[in-house]
């Protein structure tokens, strides 16, 4: 079976764990000639919201920001000195891992990349709770790496 790969999504949470993950995805994506997406999710204010006022939710909001573009701008220094094209998408107010499989099917994605312990990794030790459920929904391939 001879499997095309001409765009990579890496999702990236900007924790040192998902490092691993951003140059296994940039590497396929140069032995392929792939394109890459580099995708950030800023995760829904609803709870920071309910636990801490209005002021502090907004307070999270632009460190998520700021978080994001950090974490999509490692992704394009990677793919820079690889000769990969990477185009950075930060998705705001949404839960991670539907973000990533919803964009994956979205935008004809042919293989998705994350890590398994991000930020959330106390939570999930085995495969952390954003990889695993990417990996149960997404109808796309899909590459855990540790």
């Amino acid at each position: 079976m001879n499997v095309e790969i001409s765009k990579v999504l890496i999702a990236t949470d900007g924790s040192e764990n998902v490092k691993n993950a951003v140059n296994w995805g940039i590497g396929l994506a140069k032995a392929n000639d792939a394109k890459v997406t580099a995708l950030y999710v800023i995760p829904p204010s609803g709870i920071s919201l309910a636990m801490r006022g209005e002021m502090w939710a907004k307070g999270m909001k632009e460190h998520f920001k700021d978080e994001g573009q950090k974490a999509v701008e490692h992704v394009m220094g990677a793919g820079k000195k690889e000769g990969v094209e990477v185009k950075p998408v930060i998705i705001d107010d949404k839960n991670p891992s539907d973000a990533i499989v919803d964009y994956a099917s979205e935008n004809d994605i042919d293989l998705i990349v994350v890590g398994t312990l991000g930020r959330t990794g106390l939570n999930h030790i085995m495969l952390g709770s954003v990889a695993e459920n990417v990996v149960r929904r997404s109808k796309k391939q899909v590459l855990v790496v540790p």
